[in-house]
């Protein structure tokens, strides 16, 4: 599938699977990444810190993230950025499609 130049539907570039994470690189530059991801129920991340501020768009579903041990959940259509190098997780709440945006500058 074309990426570039093509309309798509989000919620169409990547599947649920039982029991997994799947992503897909949507770009991939020196500056930054777009990545798509699927989480099935159950599934997140660990909590982990990253070097680079991280938005993060639900794009179906509902996940419970937790950023420096505060919990919200997050639900289809709303957004939230995770701050460089403070400790953030994610969990779903129900299978959740996330779109992530890293800036590296």
């Amino acid at each position: 599938m074309e990426l570039i130049g093509t309309a798509l539907t989000l919620s169409e570039l990547v599947s649920y699977q039982d029991g997994s994470v799947v992503s897909k690189t949507l770009i991939d530059k020196k500056i930054g990444t777009v990545t798509m991801f699927s989480f099935g129920a159950g599934q997140g991340l660990s909590e982990h810190t990253a070097p680079y501020d991280a938005f993060v768009q639900i794009v179906d579903g509902e996940a419970e993230v937790v950023i420096n041990g505060e919990s919200q959940r997050v639900s289809a259509g709303q957004i939230i950025i995770m701050p460089a190098n403070i400790p953030h997780e994610l969990k779903a709440v129900t299978p959740f499609k996330m779109l992530l945006v890293m800036i590296r500058a």
